[in-house]
Order: structure tokens, then C-alpha cells, then sequence
């Protein structure tokens, strides 16, 4: 890591306690990045806190327990991330965890509003659809509102689909892999542009329809999967902090850092939408908005938008309605 790039973040961590938010916080704690390492929750985290502060890694982590010590685990924070809330069981889609998710970010978000107003706030709680305009609501009735500040953390959308198209294609390392996913978080609302995949790669159109499915159906694959045990937390965690980095490499001055956020956007009729962004020091630098669509993701763009455009209305009405 080389010095000018030297990082003193202070990153908060709201539902540290959770499926998400412990292998989460272990990622943050490993990371040279992080200077302050402070986790909040309404359960566990002295614990949570005092087993990771033992790793010999320089984040100083603190552990905040409950509502009462929320301002102080959110003072002088640059980067919090919000995997708080509840997962999905068998049967249930994102939307389902509305009523439950929603009060609790609208809580967090508007504990962030007063005590760290400039930070960037990551949203990987879902409905991330609704959650995200909830957030932006809440900034905005404190007067601190910056669309340059909030994100939806889409990151695990790319991470699928850049490892599904490896496995489709032999010799292909996932790691090497980009796939652009654009639009929202949520089902068909999920829009992978395989066209713009680097390296290129080519499919026949049965082959893409259905990798496109599965790109859009896998966190329900492993819901299933867990049978009622939750849904992805492990690639979940890692997308999560992948995310992170990525910001505060460009906080740190670091150049042509891109990732895709569901983020407030001009570039479709959808008052927010996920598309390829590059970040820096303040947070979205440029959006780089959709690029060249094949005419199979032009279609894909325009059946998302009647379901994306309603849980963003949604998540706003929650929010006005809120006293």
C-alpha cells in the first residue's frame, strides 16, 4: 500500500451482531484502510467487538450497544454500512421484509443525519429498493440531504454475475471477470449487461436468457438453499466490504475507482437507479450511466422499470408518513 495512500477511516458498522455484519466487520477489520473499526447493534456486540479487537490488525474496534450509545458509535464517522435488519426465510421476496426493515433504517438513517451528516452511508439492508429512498427521505427532512453520499449496495448482483459467466466459460478466472449490473436490487429489477462484459464474452440466446435468470434469482437460490436459516450473508459480506474498499481507495485520492450503487440518477425515467459510478473523495464523482445496451437488455431495462419505480414510491410515502 503505498503511503500517500494511507488511509484513517474511521467505519461504522450498524447490525454488527447480524448474519452480515459479523463476517462483514471481520473483512473491515483485516483491512489496512481502517483505523476505527466502530460496531453498533441491539444485541452481542461487546462480544462481537472484544473478539475482534484481538486481531493483529491496527483498526482500533469499539462496540455499541443499543439506541442510548447510537450517536456515539456514529461520532466522526467517513464511512457507515447498514446490513441491519431481518433476512428473508423460504417463499419470501425483498419486498416482504418491508415493514420490518423499514423502520429500522429509517431509524439508523436519521441517527446518521444528526451525528455524522458528511458520511457516506452504504445500505445493504432490503429491500435496498425501498431502503435507499427511505434513507435519502430522512437526510432530506434534516437538511443534510447529498446524493453524492448515499448508496445501495448492489455489489453482490456483480460478484454473482461476474463468477456465474466464469463458470459458464472454461479457463475463465471470476476474478478477472466485470460485469456491469444496472437498474435496482430486487427480481427482474436486477439487469446484468452481459454485452458489456469484459473480457467479452458471447452467448447463444438461450444460454443468456437463462444465466440472466439466475443472476437475477440467486439470493433466493441461497435462501432455499439455507431452508429458513436466513439468506446470503458470507457473499453478501464480501460484496459488502468489496464496496467499502472501493470508496475509501477513492476518498484516498486513488483514481478511475468504479463500482455499481443504487443511487439517486438522472439517466432513466427512475428516479433512482443502479448504474456504473466513479467515485472520489466526495463520494460519486460521475455516473457513468448505462452505456450501449443490447436490444435483449433494452427490454430488460424497460419490464424493470413499473416494479422499480413502485418500491421507490414506496419507500418514499414510508418515509413522509414517518413523524
Amino acid at each position: 500500500l503505498c503511503l500517500s495512500l494511507q488511509s484513517h477511516a474511521r467505519v461504522a458498522v450498524l447490525g454488527a451482531s447480524g448474519g452480515i455484519g459479523q463476517p462483514l466487520s471481520l473483512l473491515l477489520k483485516n483491512s489496512p484502510l481502517v483505523s476505527q473499526l466502530s460496531l453498533y447493534d441491539i444485541a452481542h456486540t461487546p462480544g462481537v467487538a472484544a473478539d475482534l479487537s484481538h486481531i493483529e490488525t491496527r483498526a482500533n474496534v469499539t462496540g455499541h450497544l443499543g439506541p442510548e450509545q447510537l450517536g456515539e458509535a456514529l461520532k466522526g464517522c467517513e464511512v457507515v454500512v447498514i446490513p441491519a435488519g431481518v433476512p428473508r426465510k423460504p417463499g419470501m421476496t425483498r419486498d416482504d421484509l418491508f415493514n420490518t426493515n423499514a423502520t429500522i433504517v429509517a431509524n439508523l438513517a436519521e441517527a446518521c443525519a444528526k451525528h455524522c451528516p458528511e458520511a457516506m452511508i452504504c445500505v445493504i439492508a432490503n429491500p435496498v429498493n425501498s431502503t435507499i429512498p427511505i434513507t435519502s427521505e430522512v437526510f432530506k427532512k434534516h437538511g443534510v440531504y447529498n446524493p453524492n453520499r448515499i448508496f445501495g449496495v448492489t455489489t453482490l448482483d456483480i460478484v454473482r454475475a461476474n463468477t456465474f459467466v466464469a463458470e459458464l466459460k472454461a479457463g475463465l478466472d471470476p476474478a478477472r471477470v466485470n460485469v456491469p449490473v444496472v437498474g435496482g436490487h430486487a427480481g427482474k429489477t436486477i439487469i446484468p449487461l452481459i454485452s458489456q462484459c469484459t473480457p467479452k464474452v458471447d452467448f447463444p440466446e438461450d444460454k443468456l436468457s437463462a444465466l440472466t435468470v439466475r443472476i437475477q434469482d440467486a439470493g433466493t437460490e441461497v435462501v432455499q438453499a439455507k431452508a429458513g436459516a436466513g439468506s446470503a450473508t458470507l457473499s453478501m459480506a464480501y460484496a459488502g466490504a468489496r464496496f467499502v474498499f472501493s470508496l475509501l481507495d477513492a476518498m484516498n485520492g486513488k483514481e478511475g475507482v468504479v463500482e455499481c450503487a443504487f443511487v439517486r440518477s438522472e439517466e432513466t425515467e427512475s428516479p433512482y437507479f443502479s448504474t456504473p459510478l466513479l467515485l472520489g473523495k466526495k463520494g460519486i464523482e460521475k455516473n457513468l450511466g448505462l452505456g450501449k445496451l443490447s436490444p435483449f437488455e433494452e427490454k430488460l431495462v424497460a419490464e424493470a422499470m413499473g416494479e422499480l419505480k413502485g418500491s421507490i414510491k414506496k419507500g418514499e410515502e414510508f418515509a413522509k408518513s414517518r413523524k
